[in-house]
């Protein structure tokens, strides 16, 4: 399947604090505002936030197996963490293709993720990536 400017890929998921905790452990990121509720509850997040990066793990998920799939190859990532991402919450995650160049096989991809209910925007960025089958 070939991919074009336009094409759009939606999935919706949540992380659970065990989730979080196992980032924790992977990373050695055990800030506490992500880990301690009675911490969390001194700052202006009053709970425990997920760690942006694994908020934004879902980019490497769909890109890398579902939109465009298989075979992708990062080469480049931006990210903007605008509001904080919490456990238990679903979210939707939207995939946009912004360009393709088909003599390198490469593509840009937006991807933007949101509460599912309230549709406030979390985490936004641009996937540069390459794909020779799908571009």
């Amino acid at each position: 399947m070939s991919y074009a400017v336009g094409d759009t890929y939606e999935y919706t998921f949540k992380f659970s604090q065990a989730d979080v905790v196992v980032f924790a452990q992977l990373t050695g990121d055990d800030n506490p505002l992500h880990l301690d509720p009675e911490y969390a509850a001194t700052t202006i997040f009053k709970r425990p936030i997920i760690h942006g990066m694994l908020g934004a793990s879902v980019f490497t998920k769909i890109i890398g197996t579902q939109f465009p799939g298989h075979g992708s190859i990062y080469m480049g990532q931006t990210f903007e963490f605008l509001r904080p991402m919490y456990v238990d919450v679903d979210y939707k995650a939207v995939f946009k293709i912004q360009s393709v160049n088909n003599e390198r096989h490469t593509a840009e991809i937006l991807g933007e993720v949101m509460d599912a209910q309230t549709l406030k925007m979390t985490t936004r960025g641009v996937a540069t990536l390459m794909n020779r089958t799908h571009f």
